[in-house]
């Protein structure tokens, strides 16, 4: 049995995570250290385990083997840091890191821990993911030109989030960086990394970090990546389009259906079996702990989303696009 420390539930899904803790038959939760004591100690009530009000001590327990991590991002570092140095194997929320510099720290750490590492993106794992995957794979598509993942609910305008997700200092901003990770990492996926990031942020409900959102990456081969994510929309689905030289493939206008039109299949849209999802980050890094794998491709795809929101972050403060390799690594 792994037995898992739960560090922060300062995240909206850190009570997701409990959960899967809780239902993983190779899991358990051992102990809660919280940044906020009052929260901490309410939340080991509520899952009858000890509340350790200090990390450094709950990180030398000699019962717990891992660690979640759903503390603020911008002290992600400083956690993730300490519990492979403790070693510690370490599964954390979306995005890894402010900056391209701390993921770096972070993984260093981890590769010489010896520890496992594993970081929730979700929408990888989605059989939507899978199936679009399968058709790019097959070549249905030609060479891919653009790509363009648009996600984005309420969140601002109906006041549903928590007010810490409005906080610059700990979150590193709002729309892009929370909900527009999932079509960040996605375009990478489809596309691969850019060569330059230009993003544009609205403030449309008047908070500090904002709420309305849009990057464009841009290729070396001329393909296009649109990334598009917002608080403030109440009917907006979650979509994805992807085109190229000899088709185009839609998915979620609005039904959410893998569509494709391409010169290699005949005349028409034809709609694409769902393929099977995969299991969910946590059981994946569950699986690495026990048999002692790594998950290289999940921390590849993480390491590149901090890069390309530290870009986005980068290019609305100078109003320019900005290069990946200005990057401090």
């Amino acid at each position: 049995m792994i037995r898992i420390g739960m560090l922060s539930y300062w995240h909206v899904h850190a009570e997701d995570y409990t959960r899967q803790v809780l239902e993983h038959p190779q899991t358990e939760i051992a102990a809660i250290w919280d940044e906020r004591p009052d929260r901490g100690a309410e939340k080991a009530a509520k899952y009858g385990v000890p509340f350790v009000a200090s990390l450094e001590e709950l990180l030398a327990r000699e019962d717990i083997d891992a660690v979640v991590v759903d503390a603020p991002t911008n002290i992600h570092k400083d956690v993730m840091v300490k519990a492979a140095k403790a070693g510690k194997h370490i599964f954390t929320e979306k995005v890894v890191a402010l900056t391209l510099a701390e993921a770096n720290e972070i993984t260093g750490a981890v590769k010489q821990a010896g520890v496992k590492f594993a970081v929730s993106l979700p929408r990888l794992y989605d059989s939507y993911t899978q199936t679009i995957s399968g058709v790019v794979g097959e070549g249905l598509l030609g060479k891919l030109t653009l790509a363009r993942v648009r996600l984005s609910h309420n969140g601002s305008t109906a006041n549903w989030l928590p007010a810490h997700f409005y906080s610059k200092e700990q979150c590193g901003g709002g729309a892009l960086v929370d909900l527009g990770c999932h079509p960040m990492y996605l375009v990478r996926l489809f596309l691969g990394l850019p060569e330059s990031v230009h993003a544009n942020y609205g403030y449309v409900s008047g908070r500090e970090v904002e709420d309305n959102a849009v990057a464009v990456l841009s290729y070396p081969d001329g393909a296009i990546g649109v990334v598009e994510a917002g608080f403030v929309n109440s009917h907006s689905p979650f979509s994805i389009e992807l085109h190229g030289t000899d088709g185009t493939l839609l998915f979620g206008f609005p039904e959410e259906k893998v569509l494709v039109r391409s010169s290699r299949k005949g005349e028409g849209w034809i709609e694409v079996p769902a393929a099977d999802r995969l299991p969910f980050a946590f059981s994946q890094w569950v699986g690495h702990i026990l048999e002692g794998t790594e998950a290289a491709r999940n921390v590849e795809l993480a390491v590149d989303l901090t890069k390309l929101m530290e870009a986005s972050n980068r290019s609305v403060a100078e109003g320019r696009p900005i290069l990946l390799s200005e990057l401090e690594a």
